[in-house]
Formats: C-alpha cells, structure tokens, sequence
C-alpha cells in the first residue's frame, strides 16, 4: 500500500439570496487543480487543510477569502465526515458562513476556473464526493456523515 496522506479540511457552504450554492470548478490539469484527493475536473465548495494552530472557522474564513474573495463575517460548524480515496484522507469539517460580503474573483493560479451558483436540487453531476457529502449533511439535517466512498 502506497504511504497516504492523513489530514483535517473545512469546506464552507456560501448561498446567495435566491438559496443557490456557490460551487467552483477545479482545473482539469491535476498539476494546476493541487488536490491532495486528485479531484481535477469537480466542482467543490470553497475548501482547504486547516494549518497549525488553526480554528476549523478561522480555515474556514481563510479559504473563502483566499479562493473566491470574499469576507466571510459570520462561520458555524455544521458536520463532520471521513473523506478517504486511494490519494488521500481527509477528517473534513462542513462550515456555513451565515454572513459575507465583496465581489467574487478568480486567483491567478487558475486552480480553480470558474464559481458558479447552483440549486440545491439541480448541482453538477461532476461535484466532488467531499462536498457532496456536506451538502447531503446540510439538507437532512445531519452532523456526522459516515459513508465512504
């Protein structure tokens, strides 16, 4: 068995007035998309490894500044989920930012292509199983998902 990375990840959950979900769409070249998961080509909520000494909502806020510009005033914690594939595994915390603000920008890396807003009822067929996961958990009202994938 190859050596896997173990780590702990918040994806964050934006909606805007009309109840859509901001997804962005990572680059299809794996070199670019810089997923530890290998998930080139998905769309994902805003996401990232939390650092040392770092709270889940403080990750949180960092990486939705960091990936889509925005300021996120107002984070909670809403679930918990194992993310395991033959890459990587993730300890993923699901946050939802209750408040934001500013306008959203594309980073020069192009890690990620685009950010789109999606229903509830009608996300891509492409989103990645992490945040899948998290969205499952926040419609049904549940902290802990236990599948794996």
């Amino acid at each position: 068995m190859q050596d896997v990375k173990m780590g702990i990840g918040v994806g964050v959950i934006l909606f805007n007035d009309k109840k859509e979900v901001l997804l962005g769409l990572r680059n299809s070249d794996k070199d670019i998309a810089d997923s530890d998961m290998r998930l080139e080509g998905t769309y994902t909520l805003p996401s990232g490894k939390v650092r040392y000494k770092e709270t889940f909502e403080q990750a949180g806020i960092r990486k939705v500044k960091d990936e889509t510009n925005l300021d996120v005033s107002k984070i909670r914690v809403i679930s918990l989920q194992n993310d395991i594939n033959e890459y990587a595994h993730y300890a993923t915390i699901g946050l939802i930012a209750d408040e934001y603000s500013g306008k959203i920008k594309i980073k020069p890396t192009n890690e990620l292509v685009r950010w789109d807003w999606f229903s509830l009822d009608n996300l891509p067929k492409n989103l990645c199983f992490p945040s899948r996961k998290i969205l499952d958990c926040y419609v049904n009202n549940k902290f802990y998902n236990d599948e794996i994938e």
